[in-house]
């Protein structure tokens, strides 16, 4: 059977409940087709956390690599397109889960300025959007550990040219997070809605290995 390595950050900063490790719980061990999701939740701590998931990949031989991540503030489930090397976490006010605040130090010194994402992007969100998940494309990833960790990822696969694909997904902030005094106004997305989202994301990025030449429609704007 073939697997699906899926992955979802810990609680971290200001996010008692992250969605990506509530997601991540609900699909581990489901099939998507012919394929299992495997899952794994991942240390929100720069550079570990691509030892982690290279670690796991090692281990599950997956097919596809699928990483999650919260987006505060962002209304809808977002696809990735871009990594780059770039680590800033003082912009936002945050450390990672050891105390540690990146500035402009790079996740790969003798790495690209930026990988694309290897998953087919508008055809995940178009499914999405079919599963009546409000769902786009993102160009920004941010600078804190989502983006080092997709960098990363992508990184390992590129110089050890593994026939892998893999990308990344960012969820907004779960009911009970958005209704904290600090967050009041934030938009929000239950659990079984993400995980209906990213489920239906996974089947389409198994049932093309290109992505669709079909424009993707965008609110966004990032």
């Amino acid at each position: 059977m073939k697997k699906v390595l899926l992955t979802g950050f810990e609680a971290y900063g200001y996010t008692p409940i992250n969605p990506a490790e509530s997601v991540a719980r609900a699909l581990d061990g489901k099939s998507v087709g012919d394929a299992e999701i495997v899952s794994r939740i991942v240390p929100n701590t720069f550079f570990k956390c691509i030892d982690f998931v290279t670690a796991a990949i090692e281990d599950v031989q997956p097919e596809l690599v699928v990483m999650m991540g919260e987006y505060g503030g962002r209304s809808m489930i977002t696809v990735e397109r871009l990594a780059q090397n770039l680590n800033d976490g003082t912009r936002y006010g945050l450390t990672d889960n050891a105390g540690q605040s990146l500035q402009g130090e790079m996740t790969a010194e003798d790495g690209p300025v930026g990988y694309y994402a290897t998953l087919p992007v508008r055809a995940m969100v178009k499914a999405m959007r079919g599963a009546g998940v409000p769902a786009d494309i993102s160009d920004a990833g941010g600078t804190f550990c989502c983006n080092h960790l997709m960098y990363g990822v992508l990184h390992h696969i590129a110089q050890k040219q593994l026939p892998i694909r893999a990308g990344w997904i960012h969820l907004p902030f779960l009911p009970a997070v958005a209704a904290r005094e600090e967050n009041l106004g934030a938009p929000s997305m239950s659990v079984e809605t993400a995980v209906t989202g990213v489920k239906t994301a996974i089947q389409a990025a198994l049932e093309n290995p290109e992505d669709i030449n079909e424009a993707s429609v965008s609110r966004l704007l990032i």
